[in-house]
């Protein structure tokens, strides 16, 4: 287990009733309600909260590698995110995907650019080896 030297960010909310409550953050801009996948809910899920959290924390590695390499990312690149719950016997697991979408540009230097992003992104560290977890270069 890695161990951080300096912490730059926490998050902090409060969340009651489980998958059929709510969420709120510390600071106000996150007030949401849940509710189980599959249902007629209005709230949102911790699959898709997990998805929304790992494409957008990606995106920003994208960057990051891109400006090592020097160059300047598409405007119109995107990640769809995929975020399964699912079970093997009585347990519960998850498994999840990312499918890029960096259009236009050379796809060794697109490739590149989701590789090292794949090994800087702190979502992707915390699933590798924990959960199946695949990101492919559309």
């Amino acid at each position: 287990m890695t161990k951080i030297d300096r912490v730059l960010y926490t998050a902090r909310t409060h969340t009651t009733g489980g998958r059929e409550g709510a969420s709120r953050s510390h600071d106000g801009r996150l007030d949401i309600r849940l509710s189980s996948p599959g249902t007629s809910g209005l709230g949102t899920n911790p699959e898709q909260l997990f998805a929304a959290g790992w494409s957008a924390c990606f995106e920003g590695a994208m960057g990051l590698a891109a400006r090592k390499m020097k160059i300047v990312l598409p405007p119109d690149l995107a990640i769809d995110a995929e975020v399964d719950l699912g079970m093997t016997g009585d347990a519960y697991f998850l498994q999840a995907r990312l499918n890029v979408s960096l259009p236009g540009m050379a796809r060794d230097v697109a490739q590149t650019i989701v590789d090292m992003a794949h090994q800087t992104c702190p979502y992707s560290k915390a699933v590798s080896g924990n959960i199946k977890a695949v990101v492919t270069l559309l």
